[in-house]
């Protein structure tokens, strides 16, 4: 009898241990994800107080504004997210929300607008976008409203999603696989083009 139970009791212990760790590291995840809710819903209500930046502003008046200021609101209804655009991609600033690539033009321009994002936050669902959704800019100067024209896989040192292009282009991009632990070698590149 004691032989039988021995084995049982090893197997429940395990299944316990198991269960634990597994419940622990849900609680973990939650607390993160409403923690980072928390801070994006700060940064958005930031935006009624803090002037957001006109999109015409050329390349040498951005070198003048802050990294990490707020530039404007991006809206993706197939994904219900809304989160604050922020000036810059260095990790601070894709903490707050999305990150603006201050070599490429301000939203709503004609050229290329990049915009970058966490694969585990603000863009893990960034993969579900097919051609004709919408994504949606706001900044002080009016709506943007963009159309998806094509995604792409590309590899992370792939320099051509930055470069400028002849129309109103929007590039989200991010790092990819979406599941991959650790640093990431590609990207995964939404384009959008904006709709008059």
């Amino acid at each position: 009898m004691s032989k039988i139970r021995k084995p049982i009791l090893v197997v429940a212990t395990l299944i316990f241990i198991i269960g634990g760790v597994t419940t622990g590291m849900a609680l973990l995840q939650i607390y993160q994800m409403n923690d980072f809710q928390k801070t994006i819903n700060t940064e958005i209500s930031k935006l009624k107080t803090v002037k957001v930046v006109r999109p015409g502003i050329s390349h040498i008046a951005q070198a003048s504004l802050r990294q990490g200021e707020v530039i404007g609101i991006i809206t993706i209804p197939k994904l219900q997210e809304i989160y604050p655009i922020v000036q810059g991609t260095d990790e601070n600033d894709l903490k707050r929300g999305v990150g603006h690539y201050v070599g490429s033009v301000m939203p709503g321009e004609m050229d290329n607008s990049v915009l970058s994002g966490h694969r585990d936050s603000v863009f893990s669902k960034l993969g579900n976008l097919v051609k004709g959704d919408f994504i949606i800019i706001k900044t002080s100067d009016g709506t943007f409203k963009y159309s998806v024209t094509r995604s792409r896989i590309v590899l992370a040192n792939d320099r051509t999603v930055i470069v400028p292009t002849p129309t109103a282009m929007l590039t989200l991009s991010t790092c990819y696989p979406f599941s991959y632990i650790g640093s990431a070698p590609k990207r995964y590149i939404v384009s959008a083009q904006l709709m008059r």
